[in-house]
């Protein structure tokens, strides 16, 4: 064979492959462009129904509390979701997720600025692999702020509105993200193995802490435990609580289906799917767990214990919506509801007045869900999650507990008696929600 027919084999051969080599190339980068957006759309997607929970935390709180306080809840709840959006942009979002950039190592994150992606990314080299910075944190900061309205409620009726929101501000500038960059920003409950998927401990059991040291420091409503027994102010609008409790049910699907990360892959999808399924059976148990207690402990179903055994479930399964079947979705969930059920007498009964039911499932179905994780997913250590609950649940408390003394020492944190007793709309905010029956 000449030297001149192995050039021409050569070179013939170097044509034939040269165009599949430039087209797999060519196909690789594609499929990382569909993977970024689809991730960052799935982001986007979840984000908004995350950020659509703040009408349902508004709604449930505003039907929960008595007539004369409905516009207070309402104004802490737009409030606080502001502020948090703004406090977390600030210097929370990069405290939680600091990369390379961790101010102490695996503890505490980087305190600089959120800096988003440049218009039409012009001159940006974006990680392909995942998806664009706004998305993401947009989606992280309905999170941020999901914590800090489970505070709300349960203080509501007797804390002044400023100091409040000056705790907010600290909640999610500083006390979320910290303990949030531990978990999810690659910190070292991360590192030991602890499994949180989308927050029970994170997010929930975090504002259950917030919520029950302000309560202990706060102390209960006036009149709440008066003559030895615990006594019952029914809530102003069950309608309203009841729809504010669908539209967190709804948004849950955003919040724990977002938390999969990607939305790149056919299995991915899958497993957004599962997730979906996952997280409606256990709020659907929670619920019916509820109804059926109550019909046997007190004789009649309770509608306000019903709509917190349906977020109890939807808490309790946070912490690992993918691994569970059907079946023990179903067990996880009713598991929180009955925590419900039997935890709101158990509070009364130390006298920590909780007007909403939030710690009982924020933070008791929190512990519950994060310690199930064991049941469903190989990857979980009890010990660790154990551990991981205790030194979350201690730098919360302690960290909480800090500001709301210091609150409470300088600004003042309750209202005086007659503010109460004639409510804070018409006294804190001078404007009520209902005035046509405040007339009659």
């Amino acid at each position: 064979m000449t030297v001149t027919r192995l050039i021409k084999m050569g070179v013939a051969t170097i044509l034939l492959i040269l165009p599949q080599t430039v087209s797999a190339q060519a196909s690789a980068t594609t499929s990382l462009d569909i993977g970024f957006i689809f991730t960052t759309f799935m982001f986007l997607v979840s984000g908004f129904l995350v950020f659509f929970m703040a009408a349902g935390f508004a709604m449930l709180e505003a039907g929960l509390v008595r007539s004369k306080n409905v516009t207070m809840q309402l104004t802490k709840n737009l409030s606080l979701f502001s502020l948090a959006s703004l406090a977390y942009y600030i210097l929370g979002y990069n405290l939680m997720y600091p990369g390379d950039a961790w101010t102490i190592s695996n503890v505490l994150g980087a305190l600089s600025i959120t800096a988003l992606e440049p218009v039409g990314l012009e001159g940006a080299q974006p990680d392909l692999t995942y998806a664009s910075v706004g998305s993401d944190f947009f989606f992280q900061l309905m999170f941020c702020a999901a914590a800090a309205s489970i505070v709300s409620g349960a203080l509501a009726e007797r804390i002044r509105l400023w100091p409040f929101l000056v705790f907010v501000v600290l909640l999610t500038a500083v006390i979320y993200p910290i303990q949030a960059s531990w978990k999810w920003g690659g910190g070292f409950l991360d590192a030991m193995g602890f499994q949180d998927f989308a927050g029970s401990t994170v997010v929930h059991s975090v504002g259950g802490w917030a919520a029950l040291t302000g309560a202990i420091i706060l102390g209960p409503r006036l009149g709440k435990y008066k003559g030895g027994k615990v006594n019952s102010f029914p809530g102003s609008n069950l309608a309203l609580a009841t729809l504010g409790t669908f539209i967190l049910w709804m948004g849950w699907f955003g919040f724990n289906g977002g938390s999969q990360l990607y939305m790149d892959t056919a299995g991915n999808v899958a497993d957004i799917s599962r997730i979906f399924a996952n997280t409606n059976t256990a709020a659907a148990a929670g619920a019916v767990a509820a109804l059926l207690l109550t019909q046997l402990l007190y004789k009649k179903p309770d509608l306000t214990m019903i709509l917190n055994g349906a977020l109890a479930g939807l808490v309790s399964i946070t912490a690992e919506p993918l691994t569970p079947s059907l079946v023990e979705a179903t067990l996880i969930g009713a598991f929180g509801g009955a925590i419900v059920v039997f935890a709101i007498p158990m509070l009364d009964r130390f006298k920590i007045d909780d007007v909403v039911g939030a710690i009982p499932v924020h933070l008791f179905a929190g512990i519950w869900g994060t310690i199930a994780v064991v049941f469903t997913n190989d990857a979980a250590n009890l010990l660790t999650q154990i551990y991981s609950i205790v030194i979350v649940g201690a730098f919360v408390c302690m960290t909480s507990t800090v500001v709301w003394i210091a609150l409470k020492f300088t600004t003042g944190l309750r209202v005086d008696e007659e503010a109460e007793i004639d409510g804070l709309d018409k006294t804190e905010l001078g404007m009520e929600a209902y005035p046509e029956f405040a007339a009659l």
